[in-house]
């Protein structure tokens, strides 16, 4: 593997005497999708509020490129200023915001100028292929349409790391299996290093380079290529 650009060094979170995080390392290298997989509760999701800054660890190390963004206790770089593109199981749709001012919201807070923000909404949503229904709000969208609006929120502040949480685990089959290409394809044409959630061995077997299983906060098994 390349050289790491995020790195856990023995990570561990507790909630309160629950452990769901125990002495994990991981490294993700540049460009690569690494699945992390496993049961309900097992720490999955937790390991990515982990790696996104919503958590802070209660001993080991998160780096993220050349500098420590997390250490035992301590939250040393916001969530904001670490550069990650993060799609949420339940996808987090403002309900009142049209698929563009969702991607304005973004690129506004990022500090873009507005023909800019322009610009990468227009590269973001046609790349996700929704740029005919920028006007449309969550509801008024299908299933498979929010979920590209939560990768294009995900994608449109050029993230270095992208973090998907199964977000596709509500969808049929089939409509699972066209997203699950597209994410592998934008990923690879990006050359975007990505962790996957699932609890679907399949799912991570169609799209990752490595896959990481988990059962009770530990990893069992790291296998890939």
């Amino acid at each position: 593997m390349t050289r790491p650009f995020l790195r856990l060094a023995q990570v561990t979170k507790r909630y309160g005497r629950q452990v769901a995080v125990e002495d994990v390392s991981l490294e993700v290298a540049d460009g690569e999708a690494v699945a992390v997989v496993g049961p309900s509760g097992c720490g999955k999701t937790t390991l990515l509020r982990l790696v996104a800054g919503l958590e802070r660890p209660d001993a080991g190390e998160i780096h993220l490129g050349d500098r420590v963004v997390a250490r035992a206790g301590r939250s040393l770089v916001p969530p904001h200023e670490r550069g990650l593109g993060f799609v949420f199981q339940d996808l987090a749709l403002w309900p009142h915001l049209t698929v563009r001012e969702h991607l304005d919201f973004v690129t506004g807070a990022a500090g873009m100028s507005v023909v800019e923000r322009g610009e990468r909404a227009r590269d973001v949503l046609a790349l996700v292929r929704i740029d005919t229904l920028a006007h449309r709000r969550p509801h008024e969208l299908s299933g498979g349409e929010q979920q590209r609006l939560a990768l294009a929120r995900a994608l449109v502040g050029r993230p270095r790391l992208l973090l998907l949480d199964e977000p596709f685990s509500s969808l049929d089959r089939d409509l699972r299996v066209t997203l699950r290409l597209e994410v592998a394809r934008l990923q690879q044409a990006l050359q975007l290093p990505s962790i996957y959630v699932t609890h679907d061995r399949e799912d991570a077997e169609a799209r990752a380079d490595r896959i990481v299983a988990i059962h009770r906060g530990r990893i069992v098994v790291a296998r890939g290529e």
